[in-house]
């Protein structure tokens, strides 16, 4: 669990949002003004996306817009009953992109549960992702295809779980690197720190890709660390690096290099994607209780979409009638999940006492049977009135 305070408190700032002009470890290369950005200090990053194209920064600005079209019409399904719970990711579409087109086909993810624009590079059909939030399935995708894990719940857990698959890469000679996603709130966790310490004593070939969004649940990162969360990766010796998360062509050329690091036996990388979560942690939370208004007001001016069109307005990449096929793809997209998730059969309540023990268990048996029973007691009901 993360650390959560009980005592009541007023809206507040996040530490995020208290800072003084720039910060100096902040890797970015493009300004929320949407204007390419190039120092000494992106001069290790820069050569990662030297040779884009403008096509291939079309193709970054199409997959925030899509990204966020979906996940605004699974927020809606949420509130008119179609979903139980949503997370969304609405203004974190350039950590996720930048991120996720980093990675080659051969790379595995292991994500968290708020990782759409993700899968969404690795090839998962959206629709694939909401038979959980409905009730529906365990996951809904094969991992293997896509070399993307199923969403974990479990705060923190898939940091081990890439640890490990990453030590297993090592030891298949393959060349092949891993990404673990995962937020400033799961930070906290104990499973994230057993992650670090087995990854840098192995050498293991990982990215830890922190999506520091300002707020765990209720809590800002103020009260989950002392320091910036990238410069833990200090205390077990290896790299740490604080990219602008809402910089997609800075979190592309950062975890390129990471990725690269990996690949190259260099071991773990911590990226602490520096964004904002500008919705709420879930649709079962309601962020007005404990954050001010104007700290959103503040981040929507750095808003990861609005930077890159501008930059493609700026270099003449992108005119208007490729912004309005876009709109119209988008709103495709929109109306196909909205059918795809009505049209989704309910599961047989009988699955959950399937592959609970590989060859049966009594026990099982006599609680299937039961519930069995009990469900039948509904239809006799119904049937005699």
């Amino acid at each position: 669990m993360t650390v959560e305070s009980t005592a009541p408190r007023k809206p507040r700032r996040s530490a995020g949002s208290k800072a003084k002009g720039a910060d100096p470890d902040l890797v970015q290369l493009l300004t929320p003004e949407g204007k390419r950005v190039k120092n000494s200090k992106t001069a290790p990053y820069d050569k990662y996306v030297a040779g884009i194209t403008p096509e291939e920064l079309r193709g970054l600005y199409r997959d925030m817009v899509l990204t966020r079209r979906f996940d605004a019409e699974a927020t809606a399904l949420q509130r008119q009953g179609e979903l139980g719970l949503w997370a969304s990711l609405l203004g974190q579409e350039a950590a996720q992109i930048g991120s996720g087109r980093a990675t080659r086909e051969d790379d595995y993810v292991f994500p968290t549960y708020r990782e759409h624009g993700v899968a969404w590079c690795r090839g998962v059909d959206p629709t694939n992702l909401l038979g959980m939030f409905r009730g529906v399935n365990h996951g809904g995708w094969d991992p293997t295809t896509n070399n993307f894990h199923l969403y974990t719940i479990v705060i923190g857990s898939q940091t081990l779980h890439a640890t490990g698959y990453a030590m297993g890469v090592t030891m298949d000679g393959a060349d092949s690197a891993v990404i673990a996603y995962f937020g400033d709130g799961a930070s906290s966790q104990g499973d994230v720190a057993e992650s670090f310490t087995f990854s840098a004593v192995y050498n293991a070939p990982v990215v830890f890709f922190c999506q520091n969004n300002q707020w765990a649940i209720s809590e800002p990162t103020e009260k989950q660390t002392r320091v910036p969360l990238y410069q833990r990766a200090q205390g077990y010796g290896f790299p740490g690096v604080r990219v602008d998360g809402n910089d997609v062509l800075a979190c592309l050329a950062v975890t390129k290099w990471a990725l690269e690091r990996a690949r190259n036996g260099e071991g773990p990388t911590l990226v602490e994607a520096y964004t904002y979560r500008m919705g709420a942690h879930t649709t079962s939370d309601d962020p007005t209780k404990y954050r001010a208004d104007e700290e959103r007001e503040s981040w929507e001016a750095k808003d990861p979409i609005l930077r890159l069109r501008r930059y493609l307005e700026a270099s003449n990449h992108a005119n208007e009638g490729y912004f309005a096929e876009l709109e119209t793809e988008s709103e495709a997209l929109g109306r196909r999940v909205r059918e795809a998730v009505r049209a989704m059969p309910d599961p047989d309540r009988l699955a959950i006492f399937e592959h609970v023990y590989a060859d049966g268990h009594a026990l099982v048996d006599e609680e299937r049977a039961q519930f069995a029973a009990y469900q039948a007691s509904f239809a006799d009901e119904e049937g005699g009135k």
